[in-house]
Order: C-alpha cells, then sequence, then structure tokens
C-alpha cells in the first residue's frame, strides 16, 4: 500500500471487470469500473479532511475505487515530508504532472536509475521512498531545451538514434 492505495502495476491493466466503484459522489453511485486501489480507512480520513463529497456505499461488497475517483483523491493530498527530509518546499502531488510518473516503474528499473546516477538512499528503501527521491535527483538534472530539441528533430530526420551510433549502424564506412 501507498499512503492507503495499491502501488502495484496493476493499476494501470484495469479493473475488476464485474464490480463498479464503491463510492457515492455526491449523492449518486459511481458507475464507472473499479481499480484495483481500494477505500482505505487512512483515503476515507483524507476525504473526510478534505471536505470532498465522498462516501462509501454501504451496499457494496467490496472497497475498489475507479481510477477517477483515486485521481481526484490523489490530486487534492499533499505529500507527507520525513521530518529528517532535506527538501522542505510545500510540493504537492499535483507539481509532479510535469515530470514523468516514476511511481509506476518497476522497482529494477528505479534501482538501475539509481545506480546509473549514482543517486544516495539508505538500505531498504520501498518502492514509493525511491521513487521519490529518484523524482527529486530527476528534477535537478540540468538541461540544455534548445539544444536537445534541435538534436531530437535532427535524428528524426536522418531517421536514425543516438543508440544505433554507438552500436556503428548508423555509421557509413563504405
Amino acid at each position: 500500500m501507498n499512503n492507503g492505495f495499491s502501488t502495484g502495476e496493476e493499476d494501470s491493466r484495469g479493473g475488476h471487470t464485474d464490480q463498479t466503484c464503491c463510492l457515492i459522489d455526491d449523492m449518486e453511485r459511481c458507475r464507472n469500473q473499479a481499480g484495483y486501489a481500494g477505500y482505505s480507512k487512512r483515503i476515507q480520513k483524507t476525504v473526510a479532511q478534505k471536505r470532498l463529497k465522498l462516501s462509501s456505499d454501504p451496499s457494496a461488497q467490496h472497497i475498489y475505487i475507479c481510477d477517477y475517483h483515486k485521481a481526484r483523491i490523489q490530486s487534492v493530498r499533499t505529500k507527507r515530508r520525513r521530518k529528517d527530509s532535506e527538501d522542505d518546499s510545500n510540493e504537492t502531488d499535483t507539481d509532479l504532472h510535469e515530470f514523468p510518473d516514476l511511481y509506476q516503474l518497476h522497482v529494477s528499473t528505479l534501482r538501475r536509475y539509481k545506480r546509473h546516477f549514482k543517486v544516495q538512499t539508505r538500505q531498504g528503501m520501498k518502492r514509493a521512498q525511491l521513487a521519490d527521491t529518484i523524482m527529486k535527483h530527476f528534477k535537478t538534472i540540468p538541461i540544455k531545451e534548445k539544444e536537445i530539441i534541435t538534436f531530437f528533430v535532427y535524428m528524426v530526420k536522418m531517421g536514425s538514434n543516438k543508440l544505433d551510433q554507438k552500436n556503428g549502424i548508423g555509421n557509413d564506412t563504405t
């Protein structure tokens, strides 16, 4: 569980085919297909604190919510900060929409990124914590936007990519 929501990649694969969202939204039962995210006590508390007009349908036989409500709840939540956190900015989950969703990546992919960029972390971090740390690092990488776009357009026009050059595929030796 990641702050009350499931963290598995199964979220993006669709929901339970025979179940609808267990929520009542502004006095009307949601008819969307249920995903894999559960409406836990922690999430219920967040919904109450943020005064969202959501409640669990007592007649529902499950606690699964649709992707729409999951996204809506996540959009009003602020990230929890560890007391020993180095980054004391007032960053929220909604600030992350301009960046890639690293939270959907496999742990092995996150570890490869960490190893490649030599990002310092403590041992035994869970996937959500690792993704947070990597997202902070990702935001610090300086880019030369004009240069990158120019290079990208050039490579598209030439019909090749950087990997082709490294493997000697794009090199004409005739």
